[in-house]
């Protein structure tokens, strides 16, 4: 490639930028703890630290060593639940599914001694690629076709995923398996009442729904990742339509696919939705050549054979348990915990997506 193209391929790679103020690392202390590693005995001068725009939930920061890129993932500050934001948790699961599955970034170092950082936190290697966030980067752009191609990769890695049976990958410790769906309904709906805000949407109608139409067992037990979005993988820079590494491992654990895909489809704003959803869009399933919904879901049963006769109950519980996740951030930043300034608006999304869910149980005939 020559000095332009690889310019130009560049241009296209996820920037990080300035440290945003109150999320500071103690650059000296991270600097020390690295080169006392075998990953990082190598490692010469003290790195430049910038910040990915992302991390409403964890952390994310590019280590610029003149040797290599390394990315750091620590928890937010402030107030966390107790389950949440495991980096200890995040990073092992990561180690134990590369081997299985080659998308997931090699952990370089793990650190769980509070007097470096004041918490856990680990350092991975650095995937280069393009990351699709709410919309192709400037410079990048795919036709119809192209896009398609990119959106079945996407698919594709989810359907990959889904396929590893964890008793034969030596993956039984991910996670409790049986029984995953009760627990996901019961723990969501306790974690929303705990962040309720005196201007929060009230969900119990929806809650109550999601406890009464469970379904009896899983579908079927297999590594979920809990959180797969378009800004959650890496495309490749000379072939933007093919993904080449899955990011974000944090929920990840044993349990049932198609609330895995329900959770995927929660972010899946495609072109035709209301007004509101496409102002909520934060990756481009929007373009020409995209999947809708429906064909993702048609897609995805006839790869996997597991299907339900209504994904209502499925879709449901991604939007509600997205809501969660809004409000969690929204109660943070109403008790000053966070001055991300971006999160002020989250009450807002977290009312609009109880009505979707409203909506959808409304809905006359099978959904999805």
């Amino acid at each position: 490639m020559s000095d332009a193209s690889q310019k130009a391929s560049d241009a296209l790679l996820d920037k990080a930028g300035r440290v945003r103020e109150g999320e500071e690392l103690d650059v000296a202390r991270i600097d020390a703890f690295l080169k006392g590693t075998a990953a990082g005995a190598a490692l010469s001068g003290e790195p430049l630290v910038r910040q990915f725009a992302g991390g409403a939930s964890n952390l994310t920061y590019l280590l610029s060593y003149p040797e290599r890129d390394l990315i750091l993932r620590r928890p937010p500050f402030g107030h966390k639940a107790r389950s949440a934001h495991d980096m200890m948790r995040e990073a092992r699961v990561m180690q134990a599914l590369r081997p299985v599955y080659p998308y997931v970034p090699e952990v370089m170092a793990i650190c769980d001694d509070q007097e470096v950082m004041g918490c856990d936190f680990f350092v991975m290697e650095r995937i280069r690629g393009i990351i699709p966030r709410q919309d192709l980067p400037a410079g990048l752009s795919l036709s119809p076709e192209e896009t398609r191609r990119l959106c079945l990769s996407v698919v594709d890695r989810l359907i990959e995923l889904h396929s590893i049976d964890p008793s034969a990958s030596g993956l039984e410790s991910l996670g409790r398996g049986e029984g995953y769906v009760r627990r996901q309904i019961e723990g969501w709906s306790d974690r929303y009442r705990k962040v309720r805000t005196p201007d929060s949407a009230d969900f119990e109608t929806v809650m109550q729904w999601l406890a009464a139409n469970m379904p009896a067992s899983e579908t079927a037990i297999r590594v979920v990742h809990n959180d797969f979005r378009f800004d959650n993988v890496v495309l490749d820079q000379k072939e933007p339509s093919k993904v080449i590494g899955v990011l974000d491992w944090e929920m990840a654990t044993l349990g049932d696919p198609l609330m895995d895909l329900g959770n995927s489809l929660a972010y899946w704003v495609q072109a035709d939705d209301d007004p509101t959803f496409l102002a909520l869009r934060r990756q481009p399933t929007h373009l020409p050549g995209m999947l809708t919904r429906a064909e993702v879901i048609a897609y995805y049963s006839e790869r996997t054979g597991l299907r339900a006769q209504d994904m209502r109950f499925y879709l449901v519980y991604g939007l509600f348990r997205l809501a969660v996740i809004v409000q969690q951030i929204y109660y943070r930043y109403a008790q000053g915990q966070t001055k991300n300034e971006q999160f002020a608006g989250f009450g807002k999304v977290a009312r609009y997506l109880e009505k979707r869910c409203l909506a959808a149980l409304a809905a006359d005939g099978p959904v999805g």
